[in-house]
């Protein structure tokens, strides 16, 4: 019998998190709230309705068939919302439209089958990311089974701050494993995300024995961890504890502003920057004197 899940949407033809053309999962549902956030959306597990107000053309379809009663606005009256998607079915130019939908997985599974050839063809596969890919064990442990099964490539996209015997099953059939390393300070950690960062740094201790390839991801953020101190101590973690990983820096962005507009929460990540090609590429340089070899799926 197939399980349900929160995902935030399947994204075909990805090339940036695995190798080959990729579907994408991304689940909603994420213990961490990183002041950075890319997909807001994703914080918890139900089911959301966004209004982008820049696509929004005043027609008032929505607010006609809403059962509550809210008007166009749907952030001035988001304490309302059931999202029940009517207003999603009658909108002209989607600028309502959900943002985090409950589906059963055996729907995902068919869903990702249309692009087969693709991932045949190319050597690529299915990546799970999120929100976050292990918020939701049971979902993905149905899904990863019947997926390793079909035979294609996977990879998860992970912040590490998960119950790792709760998704071990899920990750020993992954092909690559993707976990961030945001801090090396407990309590800046969890200044900038909400948590300390000692379960990470278990968690990623324990990568070391899985089966797949092992690749640690920094996100590099202006003004919270480019220093050289921090790059060196993470990099010197990674080379002691999972000395089979290598690393990928990855420098910040605000492409997801968006988002915050379309769920209604306020955006304030003005203080944050992306560090200059020249920073990369000497934080690149530390990670390697440190004896970790460098990765690069951008």
């Amino acid at each position: 019998m197939s399980v349900k899940g929160y995902v935030m949407q399947l994204q075909p033809f990805s090339v940036n998190d695995g190798d080959g053309i990729r579907t994408t999962i991304f689940l909603a549902g994420c213990p961490l709230r990183c002041k950075w956030c890319a997909n807001p959306e994703g914080f918890s597990r139900k089911t959301l309705v966004g209004w982008y107000q820049r696509k929004c053309i005043g027609c008032g379809k929505c607010a006609a068939v809403c059962p509550k009663g809210i008007g166009i606005n749907l952030n001035e009256e988001r304490e309302k919302c059931v999202a029940c998607g009517k207003c999603t079915q009658v909108c002209p130019t989607n600028a309502r439209c959900f943002m985090v939908h409950e589906v059963e997985a055996d729907q995902v599974l068919e869903d990702i089958q249309k692009h087969r050839l693709f991932y045949t063809m190319s050597g690529g596969g299915i990546t799970f990311s999120g929100g976050e890919a292990t918020g939701q064990p049971e979902f993905l442990n149905y899904l990863t089974e019947r997926i390793y099964d079909m035979g294609y490539s996977m990879t998860i996209e992970t912040c590490g701050y998960f119950d790792f015997e709760s998704v071990r099953e899920s990750l020993e059939r992954m092909d690559l494993i993707f976990m961030d390393l945001k801090h090396m300070d407990s309590e800046i950690h969890e200044k900038y995300t909400g948590v300390r960062n000692e379960k990470i740094l278990e968690n990623l201790k324990k990568l070391q024995d899985m089966p797949g390839e092992v690749v640690i991801r920094i996100p590099v953020i202006g003004g919270v961890n480019h220093d050289e101190d921090n790059i060196r101590r993470s990099a010197a973690f990674v080379h002691t504890n999972i000395p089979k990983a290598k690393m990928e820096l990855l420098p910040y962005h605000n492409f997801g502003m968006i988002k915050y507009e379309a769920i209604g929460r306020p955006f304030q990540q003005e203080k944050f920057y992306r560090p200059s090609v020249e920073e990369m590429d000497h934080l690149r340089k530390i990670v390697a004197e440190e004896g970790v070899e460098l990765a690069d799926f951008r």
